[in-house]
């Protein structure tokens, strides 16, 4: 417990004795200690004083000029986009991702093409041997890229040799529950030792301005193994999504200091690797010849780029006293589930005895509140069993009154629809003309509530 009590402290080195002396124990400085009465001792102070022996720094305002840092470009342009702009020099990055999915694929194709732009590559696999790594860099193509590779797992011995060379401008760590401190006990993997083992290499970037990527394995929930502080440590957390049996993957940003965390990168594995998608629409839209009930398409917006995705629904009737179902794929179970009270509270649709099922098609996960008036008009097209024209789009926020409100980007929505063939769009009531953000040539359809919606559904084609 805290007391007060006279103490005699150093003035060189800050050492707390109980009584004077005429040289420091601590220092050995003599004549530096004074008394210092009224002091609040605590065990943790009682051997040395914090506020005293440290090293003094500079205060910078706020206000200064800073130059935003440089980038170097991976080669891979949706890469750059989902980075911000590039990779920053000094950073650190953790990509995450299912056993499969194409990390290390990504970062051997980046690895080589950086390398090609003559750019200094480390690339070093605590997972493959350096032959398994060249022969996979063979088969993509980049078997003539100057990238210094090796297999390893100690921190020290990478340091040691990092240390003897010039800094590299990107360090690739494949993966970071492989490698392991010799300072601490405990097998790779555990939780001391990816925190010990990130924070050397993380501080070797922060010094010596080389970038490094650690890729990070995922437990069964998706998250990244090991410490949460892993997440905290570094600059940039991206997550690879998709399926390993089918063949489009995204790359999402969910932490950046350097840029936006909304954008995401879109590609597909093909033969020669990972291939990007310049045109996500095409992957999320169905080609379909004639209307079908429950699908309208929603124009979202993921980072600065409108995607085009399908909203599917399903609504199955059942016999009286069965307990319906209620499965989502790509949205928010408690955000259906609060659209289906909508619908029955305050336009007179009634679920309570069907099982409804929505999709959100080619795989993508919309968060955008916006999707509210589609999956709303999927739900009442599906119900009512009238589809909606294949040439619609359907946007706009849902309140628990009913109320359709408006929607953020509504003219670059509505343009990149216009782009792909879209003529009609179902908007919240005030937004219908073209000062509202609407394009010439579209024909857009206002709901100021979702009964209007309803009703325009159910009553007329």
């Amino acid at each position: 417990m805290a007391r007060l009590k006279t103490q005699f402290v150093c003035q060189a080195c800050g050492a707390v004795s109980p009584r004077w002396a005429g040289q420091c124990g601590e220092c050995k400085e003599w004549n530096s200690i004074v008394e210092d009465a009224g002091a609040v001792v605590t065990p943790f102070s009682a051997k040395q004083s914090l506020s005293r022996g440290g090293a003094a720094f500079r205060l910078q305002s706020l206000d200064e000029d800073t130059p935003l840092p440089p980038r170097l470009p991976t080669g891979i342009a949706e890469l750059d986009r989902t980075l911000g702009g590039g990779v920053v020099p000094g950073s650190a990055i953790l990509i995450g991702g299912d056993p499969g999915i194409g990390k290390s694929t990504l970062l051997l194709q980046v690895a080589g093409k950086m390398a090609m732009a003559g750019r200094r590559i480390v690339y070093l696999s605590g997972e493959e041997a350096a032959d398994q790594v060249r022969l996979r860099a063979q088969r993509l193509g980049l078997g003539k890229a100057d990238v210094a590779l090796a297999s390893v797992t100690s921190v020290r011995d990478i340091l040691t040799t990092l240390a003897e060379r010039t800094a590299p401008d990107l360090l690739i760590i494949d993966s970071i529950q492989t490698m392991h401190s010799d300072m601490l006990e405990g097998a790779p993997g555990t939780v001391s030792q990816v925190r010990a083992a990130a924070q050397e290499l993380i501080r070797y970037a922060k010094s010596e301005g080389a970038a490094v990527v650690l890729v990070g394995h995922v437990t069964k929930d998706g998250q990244i193994a090991g410490p949460r502080v892993l997440e905290h440590m570094v600059d940039t957390v991206l997550y690879f999504e998709g399926e390993r049996s089918h063949q489009y993957r995204i790359l999402r940003a969910v932490k950046n200091r350097f840029g936006g965390t909304d954008e995401i990168g879109v590609f597909a594995m093909g033969a020669l690797g990972l291939e990007e998608v310049s045109n996500p629409s095409s992957l999320f839209l169905t080609q379909r010849e004639a209307p079908v009930p429950g699908s309208v398409v929603f124009p979202a917006i993921e980072g600065t780029r409108p995607v085009m995705v399908e909203v599917q629904a399903l609504v199955v009737r059942l016999p009286s006293g069965a307990t319906p179902r209620r499965a989502v794929v790509g949205w928010d179970s408690g955000r259906l589930a609060m659209i289906l009270a909508v619908l029955e509270a305050r336009c007179g649709l009634n679920f309570s005895t069907c099982e409804v099922y929505l999709n959100i098609a080619g795989g993508l996960r919309v968060s955008d509140p916006a999707a509210d008036l589609a999956v709303a008009a999927a739900l009442a097209s599906a119900m009512a069993e009238r589809p909606i024209r294949l040439d619609t789009v359907a946007l706009g926020e849902i309140a628990l009154s009913g109320e359709v409100r408006a929607a953020p980007h509504l003219g670059l929505r509505l343009k990149e629809a216009q782009k792909l063939g879209f003529e009609r769009a179902f908007l919240p009531g005030g937004a219908t003309a073209k000062g509202d953000g609407v394009p010439n040539g579209m024909k857009a359809t206002g709901f100021k509530h979702l009964s209007g919606l309803v009703d325009h559904l159910c009553g007329s084609d």
